[in-house]
């Protein structure tokens, strides 16, 4: 699943051509994704001047002026700028087109994705307004953790998670930012002390900027808005490195489910 740097990259990527741009229109030729695409989309966008592109937690925001676009990248998304000529393929189900002549065009296998329209400001949105504070802000650090995880009896990992306490990591930083701190991923999130959280905290921002620095990671089917993969996957510590030896200790790395994820973690260097 694209995670928080994945969709900042495209985030970072699209910024450049989408705003000041106007909209053309929009084409719609798959509504059944996740939740159904806002109806009458194309007329809703025609038109418009795009204001800004900003991204919260793992949604992306496009600022029509009178309105905004909220998009997610769903199990298996891709979001990036095509010719509007491009014929599409079979899970092209969403165009954004530009008066330009380019597009942005969604790709999504599974449909996981996300294309509403909000009337007003995007972070009053349901699926928006309780999410917890970015990685990279001032309110997000090591006492935020450690305040909000005293009655989480439930697994480090699964916490990190939960886009109520931080928005947007995800399974992969989840797994590289514990094992950089050294904390074993099944720890009860509640006996973590404060100055573990301070560190924990740092080596989040610290994990996911050098993942937005290589363009995230592609696993799978993800590109940045320009086209081009992320390289971080050639960095991992320990994600998707079952068996292998670990880089600091050599001991090998094992596996585990949690919450239906995948978690990876040394068990000598985290404890």
């Amino acid at each position: 699943m694209p995670e928080l740097p994945e969709v900042e990259t495209t985030c970072r990527s699209l910024r450049p051509h989408l705003e000041g741009a106007r909209i053309a229109t929009a084409i719609v030729r798959q509504r059944a994704l996740r939740q159904p695409v806002t109806r009458n989309l194309p007329q809703r966008v025609a038109g418009a001047t795009v204001h800004g592109i900003n991204r919260r937690g793992k949604y992306l925001l496009i600022d029509c002026g009178h309105g905004n676009l909220i998009m997610h990248l769903g199990m298996s998304g891709r979001l990036w700028l095509v010719n509007a000529a491009t014929p599409p393929q079979t899970h092209d189900h969403f165009d954004l087109v530009l008066a330009s002549g380019s597009a942005v065009r969604l790709r999504d296998p599974r449909r996981f994705g996300l294309v509403l329209w909000h009337n007003g400001d995007p972070l009053t949105h349901k699926l928006l307004r309780d999410i917890g504070p970015e990685p990279f802000g001032s309110d997000f650090n090591g006492a935020w953790l450690y305040r909000e995880t005293r009655s989480r009896s439930g697994a480090i990992k699964s916490a990190l998670m939960d886009s109520h306490l931080v928005a947007g990591i995800g399974n992969i930083y989840a797994n590289e930012a514990l094992f950089r701190t050294g904390i074993n991923p099944k720890t009860p999130a509640r006996r973590i002390g404060l100055t573990r959280y301070h560190r924990l905290a740092e080596k989040i921002r610290e994990t996911l900027n050098l993942a937005i620095g290589a363009g995230g990671s592609s696993l799978r089917d993800y590109v940045a808005g320009d086209g081009r993969a992320g390289y971080f996957q050639n960095q991992f510590l320990v994600y998707d490195r079952a068996e292998q030896p670990c880089f600091n200790c050599g001991a090998p790395i094992r596996t585990l489910r949690q919450g239906q994820r995948s978690t990876f973690y040394c068990p000598r260097c985290q404890r």
